[in-house]
């Protein structure tokens, strides 16, 4: 589900940019080093355009709800890419690496930019990540081209699989003062899933020169919601649990999730930070945020969150993924919406950001948004961002170019077809273009802009 920090990213980027030169920066090292420090974000700043040249905003399909399927708005090839993660020994086989919920962001660490990649894996032998998975695996590198290199982990865990940060298999590693997995994160059993608990859509964030990791533990684990882990070293780690977690997720339990879920253990999913000056929040999937406290070991108040004020459809579906990006003095707030087909009453074909209905068939995994002039809203009418692009984030490469993340759900729609699934759940990246400070609209990069 990126701009995590609310102070001028952009101008420092180009600065080193200009000065390094493009090809020089994209051989920077990527190693990260004691006292590295965040890259701004792009809060207060507004890029430079010439008159005139920003791309315009798209009419809105009406009414209020309905998704846009331009072909445009799809990541194609002229504007996107597979990122060429480091295989492990169980991608071999498929060639790509096998990712849901892609997160990637480009930090600048010691002057130096260090891009980060992580995402939702599986095991082998299982067709997706659940009922377990086995952790958390992170990917960095030089440039967004890559190489893109597992995280050297090895100094942490010597014979253990590269790259893997934190996993419900770590808890071992618990000390008095100091707990890596809680026990409601370990692994578990029951007679109709057998081994249960994994490990979602995690997100790497470099908060005051700390490197933080947000992620949820899902539909089969004892206790489902999100978390935060603290580095004790670089973005390899060693990583242990905060403190607002040794218990539970962060925020209340509520009513949700599959019906093999145990009450009161459903807590809200998809967990993300936004970091404005010297203050951070957890912003979580429905809606809801939280201000850390200055350690950033647990919210200030961990109850009875406050919701961002949205202009939401009507009715207000499932969404998944809130994610806060700032950038040119506005506040994007994302979510993930499934565009459902169904035939309107004039026989015509319909696709809207609809509840769950008869004849309503998933076709795509959405990224939707709306614009703010403050974190907390009120935001705009929400516009599709870009089609099948749904649970992503979007980050300022070290040049000042806009990207989003996307992974092709599987599950449902058009990528669950057979003949797609060899490139669906991959880790995408695709282009984003601005509209100006008139329309304040980011969309995928288009090729009719007008």
């Amino acid at each position: 589900m990126s701009s995590t920090e609310d102070r001028p990213r952009l101008a420092r980027r180009s600065l080193l940019a200009r000065a390094a030169g493009a090809g020089a920066a994209a051989a920077l090292p990527v190693a990260a080093a004691p006292g590295a420090q965040a890259a701004p974000a792009p809060g207060g700043h507004t890029p430079a355009a010439p008159a005139g040249r920003h791309p315009a905003d798209w009419p809105d399909p009406a009414p209020y709800g309905r998704a846009d399927t331009r072909l445009d708005l799809w990541p194609r090839e002229d504007n996107s890419f597979v990122l060429p993660l480091e295989l492990r020994p169980r991608d071999e086989e498929r060639g790509t690496v096998w990712m849901r919920d892609t997160y990637v962001n480009c930090f600048v660490v010691d002057g130096r930019p260090l891009y980060v990649a992580t995402g939702t894996t599986r095991v082998p032998g299982l067709e997706a990540a659940g009922p377990w998975n086995d952790g958390i695996f992170v990917w960095t590198a030089r440039s967004l081209r890559g190489p893109w290199k597992l995280a050297d982990t090895t100094r942490i865990r010597p014979g253990a699989e590269k790259g893997k940060v934190w996993s419900p298999e770590f808890a071992g590693e618990n000390r008095p003062g100091r707990t890596v997995v809680a026990p409601w994160q370990e692994y578990w059993y029951d007679e109709r899933f057998g081994k249960r608990g994994q490990a979602w859509a995690p997100e790497l964030h470099l908060v005051r020169g700390t490197w933080y990791m947000v992620a949820c533990m899902g539909d089969h684990s004892r206790k489902v919601g999100s978390f935060v882990l603290v580095s004790e070293g670089g973005v390899e780690g060693p990583y242990r649990l905060v403190e607002g977690n040794l218990e539970k997720p962060f925020g209340d339990p509520y009513t949700g999730g599959p019906d093999f879920i145990e009450p009161g253990a459903y807590h809200h999913i998809d967990g993300s930070l936004h970091s404005r000056g010297e203050d951070t929040w957890l912003v979580l999937h429905n809606h809801l945020y939280a201000k850390f406290r200055d350690d950033m070991e647990d919210l200030v108040t961990p109850t009875g969150l406050p919701g961002f004020r949205q202009t939401p459809y009507t009715p207000e579906p499932y969404l998944e993924g809130a994610y806060v990006f700032a950038y040119a003095g506005k506040y994007f707030l994302l979510h993930a919406a499934w565009d459902r087909t169904s035939i309107d009453a004039d026989g015509t074909p319909r696709h809207a950001y609809d509840v769950p209905g008869t004849g309503r068939v998933q076709y795509q995994y959405d990224a939707v948004a709306a614009v703010s002039d403050h974190f907390e809203g009120p935001y705009s009418a929400r516009w599709t961002v870009g089609v099948g692009a749904g649970h992503n984030n979007f980050f300022e490469d070290a040049h000042g170019g806009l990207w989003a993340t996307f992974f092709r759900n599987p599950n449902f729609g058009h990528w669950s077809n057979p003949s797609r699934l060899a490139d669906a759940a991959v880790p995408g990246v695709v282009r984003l273009e601005w509209t100006g400070p008139k329309g304040n609209r980011l969309y995928v990069r288009r090729r009719d802009r007008h």
